[in-house]
């Protein structure tokens, strides 16, 4: 069973983590695409070295390459999508609090859409059965 992977949508329609990929050169592209191909097939089963947990719900898509380590923040919502919060180039071992503030604020604003589609669909629902 292959999972849903999705990126995350800024309000003025940008993909931040795609225009991230953009930047890369192409064989490093190439490989974070290929992590998350794999994030696809083992969903939320994938485990160390692949991923691994920041904070809460909030996980990191790792790979290396030489010295330089390449990150993509996701979580699974509540859909059981995995949506791609974030994408960072980074030469320490630990992620920096700004990159983990930055996964976990687009994390909360997804989820706060997904609230509000629910509820549209919940009163949508109501309506229709009162007729």
């Amino acid at each position: 069973m292959a999972w849903n992977v999705d990126f995350y949508q800024d309000d003025d329609g940008k993909l931040p983590v795609m225009k991230w990929l953009d930047t890369l050169p192409e064989e490093v592209r190439g490989k974070v695409i290929a992590r998350i191909d794999l994030l696809k097939e083992g969903g939320p089963t994938l485990d160390y070295p692949y991923t691994s947990q920041i904070d809460g719900r909030l996980r990191e898509i790792r790979l290396r390459v030489g010295k330089t380590r390449y990150r993509v923040l996701y979580f699974f919502d509540d859909e059981r999508t995995a949506i791609l919060l974030h994408g960072l180039t980074k030469n320490t071992p630990a992620v920096e609090e700004a990159d983990k503030r930055i996964g976990s604020a687009r994390m909360e604003k997804h989820e706060a859409r997904l609230g509000s589609k629910r509820s549209a669909g919940a009163r949508r629902g109501k309506g229709e059965g009162n007729k």
